[in-house]
């Protein structure tokens, strides 16, 4: 067995949610406010581990998804279809948006390549997102889990050579970076990015996808610490990813006049200060961050409704397909419609902001049922828990207020 077969649900975690979402993100951070905020992804990945390990153990551990585990913990009719709803809704919605977020960034990715060619923005508009969206069809339609985790381990692999080269290229001040890391705090009007960026990371359809991902990989708890191996490696690749992207923008754009509106403003922005080798690897990774996400935002989906609805959720069944493709079909024509990106990520932050926080108190209190036994939640694991709820609390009501201008 190769060391690289050991990897995988984790690494699909990391694909989800480095996405054009969290390019943009982070990039905007470090073009406003320099390193000042790259402690907020620290912070972010480590939430991110606490959730997502209790995820993997709750399907290593149970044989079942996050969905299968929440419809079985409810006994209530009259809560569990109120809950099933709400899971649905919010889902349909809010991965139909991220989808669509995805599936334009890769086609950003696309168009910045190809600038050269005599290819008119309105003609890319519409043939990239089918493009992509075709590629996604075809890993998906496999039906081989297996098939797919390699797919997505080799997209994260050129989307980190491509962030991080991109990182090295651009020469960033590492004495200002580490201090941001090390240091918190929040510029004046900095509040919302620190939101947004622990929010592209401690993503509710990643609970779903980890849970569901790793009963299908792992069928003992004696597995349990390959699946935690997995994590402690992909989890803080993202999170390095992500730090990469920040500092490349800090480097580049901060103090500078230069206007970072969108994705598509990145990678032309670079070339003229750092030449077309920076370019091109910013190109190639906001291709390979949305691909990759744009393959995992249908699965999640698929996993989590499946599980809640008590559908087949075999990678197979015609239920599960026609979840993922329903996802998929929203995603592209969200990003062919010309739509801007604000827009679609306001219907996702919406969803994200309902969901974060009532998936985080399910797994919390599936995590101490006796039917784990000694794979239950430790005194340790609740009380981070119990912190990371907390900060979800108060990430989703400002998400929430900011998403209907309140804030």
């Amino acid at each position: 067995m190769s060391k690289f077969s050991k990897f995988g649900p984790a690494v699909l975690v990391t694909a989800a949610f480095i996405g054009p979402g969290s390019v943009i993100t982070a990039s905007l951070a470090g073009a406003n406010y320099g390193f000042a905020l790259a402690w907020a992804l620290v912070f972010s990945v480590i939430a991110t581990i606490i959730l997502q390990e209790m995820s993997a153990r709750l399907g290593i551990v149970t044989q079942q998804g996050l969905g299968e585990n929440i419809r079985h913990s409810i006994s209530q009719p009259l809560i569990k279809w109120a809950v099933i709803a709400l899971v649905i809704v919010a889902i349909v919605i809010g991965n139909g948006a991220y989808q669509g977020g995805n599936i334009s960034g890769a086609s950003l990715g696309l168009i910045s390549l190809f600038s050269s060619a005599d290819i008119s923005s309105s003609v890319a508009q519409v043939v990239f997102p089918l493009v992509i969206g075709f590629a996604a069809f075809l890993l998906l339609i496999t039906g081989s889990y297996k098939v797919i985790e390699k797919a997505l381990i080799v997209l994260v692999v050129l989307m980190s050579l491509a962030f991080i080269l991109t990182f090295i290229v651009t020469q960033p001040d590492f004495a200002a970076l580490f201090s941001g890391m090390l240091l918190p705090s929040i510029p004046s009007g900095a509040t919302l990015t620190v939101i947004a960026l622990i929010g592209t990371t401690v993503v509710p359809y990643n609970l779903f996808l980890h849970a569901a991902s790793a009963k299908e990989k792992w069928h003992s708890v004696t597995q349990l610490s390959e699946a935690r191996k997995d994590l402690y490696v992909a989890i803080p690749l993202g999170g390095l990813i992500s730090i990469a992207i920040m500092s490349t923008a800090a480097t580049a754009f901060f103090g500078q006049q230069i206007a970072i509106n969108s994705a598509a403003d990145l990678a032309p922005a670079l070339a003229p200060v750092f030449g077309d080798s920076a370019k091109i690897l910013m190109s190639l990774g906001l291709f390979a961050a949305g691909i990759s996400s744009a393959v995992t935002a249908p699965l999640a989906a698929a996993f989590a409704l499946s599980g809640i609805l008590n559908t087949n959720g075999k990678l197979t069944s015609k239920s599960f397909k026609a979840i993922w493709l329903t996802i998929l079909i929203l995603g592209v024509l969200l990003a062919s419609s010309g739509y801007k990106p604000i827009n679609i990520i306001w219907f996702a932050q919406v969803a994200n902001g309902i969901l974060l926080p009532v998936v985080t108190i399910f797994l919390l209190l599936m995590m101490n049922s006796k039917k784990l036994g000694d794979y239950k939640n430790s005194l340790i694991q609740n009380i981070l828990g119990i912190g990371v709820l907390f900060v979800t609390l108060l990430l989703s009501g400002r998400s929430l207020l900011a998403a209907f201008n309140l804030l």
